[in-house]
């Protein structure tokens, strides 16, 4: 999958600064040809938007169903053999696209090569493989190329067939002349819709989608695609978790209804907050404590950062009651939003990845009641007049 970057023309940008990640377009590469997704059936005015959604999720849950009990039956297999059952690993449609991707994917921003060494990132990989990963998510950009380079070398190293994979990566911020960065003609091929929709058709991606593009951006994108009878973008790649909450909350769910662009969010422990390590100040081995992450550590440091670390204290208790870590319970409550496809994890350890993981098991525990608990808490919820209705 390709994703290209939105960014200003200029300038030097460092691979770390958190603007560097405004991407303006991605892509999905993935051999795997889902059958297109089965038509909704009918509408019922009479409920809520979010009982409708529930209602249309439980219709395609059951065409899924009866699709992959047919495929069985055919080849006279059974559901023992899939990846889903034997790794309880659940999976969604990327927006309204047939494409299923695991709820939970593997990201490489600053990680791979750069944070840890090649072992570490492909242990990290083959955790998230066994683990029912199939999504796994890079740039042109991470570590200067270094960490494409990496994921492609231990899927290779690690003969996992090609088809099982979704691969993304982006594009905009690529090497340092000024013909190696943008979404220029010499840089992508052409410009935007049309350059990835040439990608598609020469069959080296199937999919694209953006990245921190507006919702005036994407639906102008989608406008062009149907103009000209072009690829529209399937998702949005979106950052996503306790403290940030209103564009996958409210803007992109009106797109999803209107265009059928799904959600895949990043850094659901907002780049380690939420992980507790910041409770008592910012750790000489944190990642806050590097030069080069000094807009981390004023965040941390901040009034509004002291209030965050306060209100994740006032959360832990849920935690607890729930048997789960404070980072467990935040990837859990990214995970209850079923307008979400897929959160992607940003680990530097295996023992990280792993407690990321147990997430899964966390989220049949995000009753109406407990995530109530939660926005009382947070106090963030945000508010939109409008009635998505497809």
């Amino acid at each position: 999958m390709l994703a290209a970057r939105t960014g200003a023309a200029g300038g030097q940008i460092s691979e770390e600064n958190p603007k560097l990640r405004k991407l303006s377009g991605f892509s999905v590469g993935s051999k795997d040809k889902s059958p297109k997704k089965a038509a909704e059936n009918g509408k019922d005015s009479s409920l809520s938007p979010s009982g409708q959604t529930q209602l249309r999720a439980r219709q395609l849950a059951l065409v899924r169903e009866v699709e992959m009990n047919w495929y069985l039956k055919l080849w006279e297999l059974s559901t023992e053999h899939t990846t889903a059952y034997t790794t309880g690993m659940p999976h969604r449609n990327l927006g309204k696209s047939g494409l299923r991707v695991s709820c939970l994917g593997l990201g490489t921003w600053v990680t791979f090569g750069g944070q840890i060494s090649d072992e570490v990132a492909e242990r990290l990989m083959t955790i998230a493989y066994e683990s029912g990963v199939n999504l796994f998510d890079t740039a042109e950009v991470y570590a200067a190329g270094k960490a494409e380079v990496i994921l492609g070398s231990i899927i290779k190293k690690k003969g996992w067939r090609r088809s099982s994979l979704v691969i993304t990566t982006k594009l905009y911020w690529g090497g340092k002349a000024e013909t190696e960065r943008g979404l220029s003609r010499k840089h992508i091929i052409e410009e935007i819709v049309r350059a990835m929709t040439h990608v598609i058709n020469q069959g080296m991606a199937m999919y694209w989608g953006t990245s921190r593009w507006s919702a005036m951006e994407i639906m102008e994108a989608y406008s062009v695609a149907r103009q000209f009878n072009m690829i529209p973008p399937v998702c949005e790649q979106a950052e996503y978790h306790l403290f940030q909450r209103e564009k996958v909350e409210v803007q992109l769910p009106e797109l999803y209804h209107k265009i059928g662009v799904g959600a895949m969010t990043w850094s659901p422990l907002a780049c380690g907050i939420i992980s507790g390590k910041y409770g008592n100040g910012v750790p000489e081995s944190s990642r806050a404590s590097l030069k080069c992450y000094q807009w981390l550590k004023e965040r941390i440091v901040s009034e509004e950062g002291r209030k965050q670390q306060n209100k994740l204290k006032d959360l832990s208790p849920i935690a607890e009651r729930l048997g789960c870590t404070l980072p467990q319970l935040a990837v859990a409550w990214c995970l209850r939003n079923e307008g979400v496809s897929s959160v992607l994890l940003g680990s530097s350890t295996p023992e990280q990845l792993i407690e990321n993981l147990g997430a899964i098991q966390v989220l049949p525990k995000m009753t109406s009641h407990v995530v109530n608990e939660i926005d009382n808490i947070l106090r963030n919820k945000p508010y939109s007049k409008k009635d998505y209705r497809s």
